[in-house]
């Protein structure tokens, strides 16, 4: 028998190969879909590709959508600093105003012209930033916008918006993703790493990955420059 279609977004980082993992490990034949939107981090993108071929996709692209013309984002402006005093209240400045949806979308228009009713996304709702496009609710409404948005869907091929590890901690996934072979040290999460994928340490992203390492009692890989 031949193995469903599923397009995994991944962004080269811990959620998202897990995510990939996991999409393999039940049975999907996975196309993984990797957007440069123009992110600082972008040797995420570096990784992507080696998750991608480590963790048997199909098919890998990566798509350009240059969200660093509207800016709004420590992620995609480079005049607004990476928060780096720990987690604080409200959303923070690493926030990309409709990231999410955008990566959706296009993940969605790959699934139909690939013909797959499945897509893959690797948000949590646990140890996250507080991004408003990780909730459960947001996952939930966002597939239904996509059940009435395609020839696909009209014509009958419902589509499922898969993100198994929304209510799981950071260490909750590590352990998942270690039971699925998923080799950490090939991932970048780092908002702000250098050119050789040395991680700062210091900002939100870094601080939820080392903490999850240390929570699942699993060596945290993570190359630090401060290290």
């Amino acid at each position: 028998m031949s193995h469903p279609r599923a397009v995994v977004l991944l962004s080269g980082g811990l959620d998202s190969a897990t995510t990939l993992a996991i999409a393999r490990s039940e049975g999907f034949a996975c196309y993984a879909l990797s957007v440069d939107y123009g992110q600082r981090h972008r040797i995420e993108l570096a990784a992507a590709r080696r998750i991608a071929a480590a963790l048997g996709a199909r098919e890998h692209r990566i798509v350009s959508v240059d969200l660093a013309q509207l800016g709004g984002s420590a992620l995609t402006d480079r005049a607004i600093a990476v928060p780096t005093e720990g987690t604080s209240l409200g959303i923070p400045a690493t926030y990309v105003p409709a990231r999410n949806t955008v990566l959706l979308s296009l993940a969605l228009a790959w699934a139909e012209v690939l013909h797959a009713d499945d897509v893959f996304i690797g948000v949590t709702a646990v140890d996250y930033s507080g991004y408003p496009d990780c909730r459960p609710e947001y996952v939930r409404a966002f597939e239904a916008m996509a059940n009435l948005a395609t020839r696909a869907t009209v014509e009958g091929h419902r589509l499922t918006l898969h993100a198994p590890l929304i209510d799981l901690a950071k260490a909750e996934i590590i352990r998942r993703g270690k039971a699925l072979g998923v080799d950490y040290a090939l991932t970048v999460s780092c908002y702000q790493a250098d050119a050789k994928g040395r991680a700062c340490g210091a900002c939100d992203s870094c601080r939820l990955r080392r903490a999850g390492f240390a929570a699942a009692g699993v060596p945290d890989p993570t190359p630090y420059r401060a290290e």
